[in-house]
């Protein structure tokens, strides 16, 4: 059987696009929260989507290109998530602990870019 190679990154941001999800779910159902969440939840998906083209490009141009695009996406999500936490939609707790996981992704992509050439 083929041993499943770890891939820290693409790992990371599958598991925050979860909880991307979760929040949404919760923004949208308790917080009557339609649009900003809307943002949140594209941007914050659109991480993990960007990682995984990354992977499958076919050169390192395309690679290092996709990183970029799911760089700007981190940061798009952690503006959103500011922006939620500081109107009071999202818990302060909770905003921490995302943007905390948002801050890893940025520091990981980053590297990976300056890594690539």
């Amino acid at each position: 059987m083929e041993q499943k190679k770890e891939n820290v990154i693409l790992d990371k941001s599958y598991s925050f696009a979860i909880e991307i999800i979760e929040c949404y779910k919760t923004l949208t159902s308790e917080a009557k929260e339609f649009v900003l969440s809307k943002q949140l939840l594209r941007s914050g998906t659109s991480i993990g989507a960007n990682v995984e083209e990354a992977n499958g490009g076919y050169t390192k141009k395309d690679f290092k290109y996709k990183m970029s695009i799911a760089y700007k996406e981190a940061r798009e999500t952690k503006y959103w998530l500011r922006l939620l936490m500081d109107t009071n939609y999202i818990e302060v707790g909770k905003a921490e602990l995302l943007l905390e996981d948002c801050e890893q992704i940025l520091k990981i992509l980053w590297k990976i870019m300056e890594s690539s050439g």
